[in-house]
């Protein structure tokens, strides 16, 4: 009986533990008295901290099993400037995790350092996103600290020994700061460093071979700074490196062949740097992330290059590398950029078989020959950029089918024959271009149906036919480019939605210019020169307020020209029946002071007439009784 009266005793009291954890463990008077100081300090609003609840169901706060001890605080974004806290916070022995991230704070005093800097359980130290400055401090202490977060602020200075202390360190971040000198390689325990994140900084010198003895490292970013000289080979060592970055430097030399045998690595970036050479063959073999754009690598790309078979992201735009495009092609490729180079032969039709391809750009190269219609099989393309190369024969419809393609560019090309209507089933399209090549035919009337393009330009072609008048119901357009055509018939309505520019320059267009374009508010260059336009100029065009150039020369205007705004850049020459307001009316003023002038003359002139003859007559008598008188005599 007894023992059964304990075992539901005991089942009792492991209910009411489950209930009620707080009435059974709770902070110790100390610490609840320091978390109350802390409260008072932080000045928070009660919605953060009630100072009448348990501390450990605060807004923050994470408490041990049982509510015993404060092992964690998260203070980021709490709006805090003032310091003063810091010491308070300190006095916590159980303290693990202190982030004091996206704050104000301007300065790490030593009497924290210290304080803290005795808590041997403290693991986690964050205080990026502040405001702090100076140099870096000396961290004396802390033998237990494995990750400490001192980026996006503004310190400045050297890297020395400051972390030396820190034997258990596995993760720094110094990225986002003013710090100079050269790269740190006196970081702790060597055999600890998992993650060493650097970015953004104005480190300079070389990147060091003493990066090799820290052999866990998964994580090497040294981006954006000022590094130069070679990539050390001993990186290829570090059996397990995920990710290295070396983006935004003065790097130069050929890129490590022994990068391909590090079995881990899945992401090397190493664009915007000198690097020059040839790419090593089986740098992909463990990859999905490969950036090597902006470079001066050279020579054909290795046939096994695009072949991984994890390979997700190739980047090696603007680059001079040669030769033909790989046909050999992994299957995971989501992201392919090769613009830039001078890359030629044919686009492989191997890419049919990149069914999770999304973006294509292939741009500024000397690719030849036609576009292939098997890249209607890579159905979830959302950017295809075929530009600036030397592609010939038709834009294939099959393109058509590209149901999530939101930008075409197949522009300065050799492109020929017709705009295929199917393109206009492209439901989702944003960009269309394909200026400067030899299409001919009209402009499709469908497409109207491209209810979301943005940028149309067909500039540069040999269309003939009128401008679709559906053009007007496309609200989504901000500019179109049909100049350099062979266009004819009159303007129809544009939509009001265009803000960049409407170039319908160099075509065949007549009639007059529509009083509806004075409805395009936002619109920015208008271009109607090189046609036959006849008529006015419409006064209601100068109401056009983002109206800042205009160009109409060289049509069959005739009228005065309105008075446009001051910034607005007007050409109107080649236009003989144009006249300006002011010769205008200093033509008519000039025609009034001429015919006063005429007047004034004519008049003077039958004046003097009058005088002469009136003189003349009064002198005839007197001459005749001087004769009279020499008579009688």
């Amino acid at each position: 009986m007894t023992r059964y009266v304990q075992q539901r005793t005991s089942l009792f009291l492991s209910f009411l533990f489950l209930l009620f954890p707080s009435v059974f463990s709770q902070l110790s008077s100390n610490q609840t008295n320091t978390m109350m100081s802390l409260s008072r300090l932080l000045n928070l609003s009660d919605s953060l901290w009630y100072s009448t609840k348990d501390p450990c169901s605060w807004k923050g706060v994470r408490c041990s099993s049982g509510s015993s001890s404060v092992t964690g605080l998260s203070l980021s974004a709490f709006d805090l400037s003032n310091s003063n806290f810091l010491p308070v916070v300190c006095k916590i022995e159980t303290l693990q995790d202190l982030d004091l991230s996206n704050n104000s704070l301007s300065s790490i005093s030593d009497e924290f350092i210290n304080d803290c800097g005795r808590i041997d359980g403290l693991k986690l130290l964050n205080f990026s996103k502040n405001l702090l400055g100076g140099s870096l401090p000396t961290f004396n202490g802390f033998a237990g600290l494995e990750s400490l977060d001192l980026s996006f602020n503004s310190l400045s200075g050297n890297v020395g020994l400051q972390l030396d202390g820190l034997h258990e360190l596995k993760s720094l971040n110094l990225s986002y700061n003013n710090f100079t000198g050269p790269i740190p390689v006196n970081l702790g325990n060597p055999l600890l460093l998992e993650e060493l994140q650097l970015s953004m900084n104005g480190f300079q010198g070389t990147v060091p071979q003493e990066i090799a003895k820290y052999q866990n490292l998964n994580l090497i970013d040294l981006g954006s700074n000022h590094l130069e000289g070679s990539i050390p080979t001993g990186i290829g060592n570090l059996a397990r490196l995920r990710i290295l970055l070396l983006s935004s430097n003065n790097l130069s030399g050929e890129i490590q062949a022994n990068i391909s045998n590090i079995p881990t690595l899945y992401r090397f970036e190493a664009n915007s740097n000198g690097f020059n050479g040839t790419i090593p063959s089986g740098i992909t073999r463990y990859l999905s992330f490969l950036d090597l754009r902006y470079n001066s690598l050279r020579g054909p790309m290795p046939t096994d290059l695009l072949s991984g078979p994890n390979l997700q992201l190739v980047d090696l735009s603007y680059n001079l590398l040669e030769g033909a495009i790989p046909a050999k092609l992994s299957k995971s490729l989501v992201r392919l950029r090769l613009g830039g180079n001078r890359l030629s032969g044919p686009i492989p039709p191997s890419f049919q078989a990149l069914d999770k391809l999304t973006y294509l750009e292939l741009d500024n190269n000397r690719l030849t020959s036609e576009i292939p219609p098997q890249l209607s099989f890579c159905r979830k393309l959302a950017l295809l950029n075929l530009a600036q190369n030397d592609l010939t024969g038709p834009v294939p419809a099959l393109l058509g089918k590209l149901s999530d393609l939101q930008v075409l560019k197949l522009q300065l090309n050799n492109l020929s024959g017709d705009i295929p209507s199917e393109i206009t089933r492209l439901q989702l399209l944003l960009t269309l271009n394909m200026s400067w090549n030899s299409l001919t035919g009209s402009i499709p009337s469908s497409i109207s149906s491209l209810r979301r393009l943005a940028h149309l330009n067909l500039q540069g072609n040999n269309l003939r036919g009128g401008i679709p008048a559906t053009i007007g119901s496309m609200d989504s357009l901000l500019e179109v480019q049909l100049g350099d055509n062979q266009l004819n018939g009159t303007i129809p309505n544009m939509p009001v939605s265009l803000q960049i520019a409407l170039n319908l320059s160099t075509n065949l267009l007549q009639g007059a210019i529509p009083e509806t374009l004075s409805r395009l508010r936002d619109l920015e260059i208008l271009d109607l020169s090189n046609n036959n336009l006849s008529g006015e100029i419409p006064e209601s065009l100068t109401g056009m307020g983002s109206l800042n150039q205009l160009i109409l020369s060289n049509n069959q205007l005739h009228g005065v020209i309105p008075d446009f705004k001051p910034y607005v850049s007007l050409n109107a020459s080649g236009n003989p029946g144009l006249k300006n307001k002011t010769s205008e009316k200093l033509a008519r003023k000039k025609g009034r002071q001429n015919g006063v002038i005429i007047v004034v003359g004519v008049g003077a002139f039958l004046l003097v007439s009058f005088i002469f003859f009136l003189l003349l007559f009064l002198s005839e008598p007197k001459r005749d009784r001087t004769r009279t008188i020499s008579f009688q005599r």
